[in-house]
């Protein structure tokens, strides 16, 4: 605390009432006098005392969103921020099958292929970006288990500082960070704009972070079903893109995810999910990488939860088996998967959130959606076990298992579908700490990288449900961060 200070100003030993015998005759003179003694005082003698100062205001805050009443909303982004187009980020989607699905594959089918050399293409005319920071001169490596963050550094230069500044504060190693396709060839094919991503790898560098580039979002120019997500018409111009962004980043990049969620239609162009196709995709993605930067590590899509087997959306567990089936083994480094914890706690068994309608889906109980219990075993973390179980069956034990997003939502909104499985922000902040303790316990060695969702996207406000599984919250320039974050922090990690 400041001491307090009077403002009157302070004595020098100077006393005009000396002056008064030496004045003679009327009022006038003696006005005249005193004022002119009164300006050489202010301008020559007078020093007033220094202003108080206020206490610092503490920086963190933590926000309680109400039953039925949200908080504050949160600031907009001024009109000079505003992007071309919003980065494209899906909360975990529970949705109910519309039909009962054949059981998976029970006879490992383990892939032969060899890789291929990389297909024929022009090498991109792309410099690599200048950077002091040392380069990746050997492959990446992972702890098991590995810390990270989903983070959204995009748009905003300041934010990003601030939020990469959190990550390295609460102790976590890694990020993850969306560089869409769209944002950076938006213009034309070869028409690249890297100012922003250049800003980006800059200051992830400067924070000592490592990071998962995802790549995907198609530009208009290359298809796909565009302004929905879906695989370009021409699969080489999705990898002369992957080229490009590894030409320039080479030795920067320490993982690259190839697409999200390829199991939904919404992100496959509006067209029924085909692991084949998806195949292809990660074949031609991981050669051309491979062949410029072989040390980065190369994880296959996350794939979103759910339980219906249509056009519409299929099981992950189906269609990680219909990737082993097409060929994809060789393909990727890593295996990625999705891991929402939904209702349970991270230890809770997946056959009993399948048999619990409070712990699963109500609607996937309901005789007329005939959803069979296998399925409902998503509805958990522990569901990581079973995705490990088909790398297992069909020879690929060897690899990692890299989650790419689990969390808990707090969603408080009545009408929100994601309403059903909500938790508190106490119960959030002890479930994640609890799921690392889990994964350190049981998932050693297969367990790789645990990125957690989400340090805010800067754009979202307290009608995106994406904003209720945050730890930090969109309210720039003030940081609001929940339970959740301090416990991350406090956590001991190796």
């Amino acid at each position: 605390m400041y001491p307090q200070r009077d403002l009157q100003p302070e004595k020098k030993g100077f006393n005009f009432l000396l002056l008064l015998p030496i004045v003679g005759g009327g009022a006038v003179a003696l006005a005249l006098v005193c004022a002119a003694l009164f300006a050489v005082y202010a301008i020559f003698l007078y020093q007033p005392s220094p202003p108080k100062k206020s206490t610092p205001t503490p920086t963190y805050e933590v926000v309680r969103f109400s039953e039925g009443a949200p908080a504050q909303e949160t600031p907009t982004i001024p009109p000079s921020a505003t992007p071309v187009a919003q980065q494209q980020v899906d909360p975990p989607t529970p949705t109910v099958a519309a039909a009962a699905p054949a059981p998976p594959t029970e006879t490992p089918v383990p892939a032969t292929a060899e890789p291929a050399a990389p297909p024929p293409t022009a090498p991109p005319a792309v410099q690599p970006a200048a950077v002091n920071a040392p380069l990746n001169t050997s492959p990446v490596t992972m702890s098991s288990p590995d810390y990270s963050m989903q983070v959204f550094l995009f748009w905003q230069e300041e934010i990003a500082d601030r939020d990469l500044k959190l990550v390295q504060d609460a102790g976590f190693r890694w990020v993850k960070q969306e560089f869409a396709w769209r944002e950076i060839e938006g213009s034309g094919k070869g028409a690249f704009d890297w100012s922003r991503t250049d800003r980006v790898m800059d200051q992830i560098d400067a924070h000592g972070l490592k990071v998962i580039a995802r790549l995907g979002v198609q530009p208009a120019w290359a298809g796909g079903g565009y302004p929905e997500v879906g695989p370009p018409t021409n699969l080489q111009d999705f990898a002369d893109f992957a080229a490009a962004v590894a030409t320039r980043y080479k030795g920067r990049v320490d993982a690259y995810q190839i697409w999200n969620e390829p199991n939904l239609a919404r992100e496959w162009g509006n067209r029924p999910p085909n692991p084949a196709e998806y195949t292809e995709m990660l074949k031609i993605a991981y050669q051309t990488i491979k062949a410029i930067d072989p040390y980065p590590i190369i994880i296959s899509a996350g794939l979103a939860p759910t339980t219906r087997n249509d056009d519409v959306a299929r099981p992950d567990t189906h269609f990680i088996q219909g990737m082993y089936d097409a060929g994809a083994k060789p393909y990727f480094d890593a295996l990625g998967a999705h891991g929402a914890g939904f209702a349970s706690p991270p230890e809770t068994d997946p056959a009993e959130v399948a048999r619990t309608p409070g712990l699963a889906n109500p609607g996937d109980f309901k005789p007329e959606n005939n959803v069979p219990e296998e399925l409902r075993r998503v509805y958990c973390f522990r569901h990581v076990e079973d995705v490990r179980a088909i790398m297992v069956n069909n020879g690929d034990a060897d690899k990692k298992v890299v989650l790419l997003e689990f969390g808990w939502t707090i969603d408080p909104r009545p009408d929100s579908p994601y309403k059903w499985h909500a938790v508190s922000p106490e119960q959030q902040a002890q479930y994640f700490v609890r799921a690392y303790e889990y994964a350190k316990a049981n998932w050693q060695p297969w367990i790789g990288v645990m990125s957690l969702i989400y340090v805010a996207n800067p754009q979202w406000t307290l009608q995106d449900e994406q904003t209720y599984w945050s730890i930090v919250y969109p309210t720039y320039p003030e940081l609001t961060a929940a339970p959740a974050y301090y416990a991350l922090q406090s956590m001991p990690k190796n």
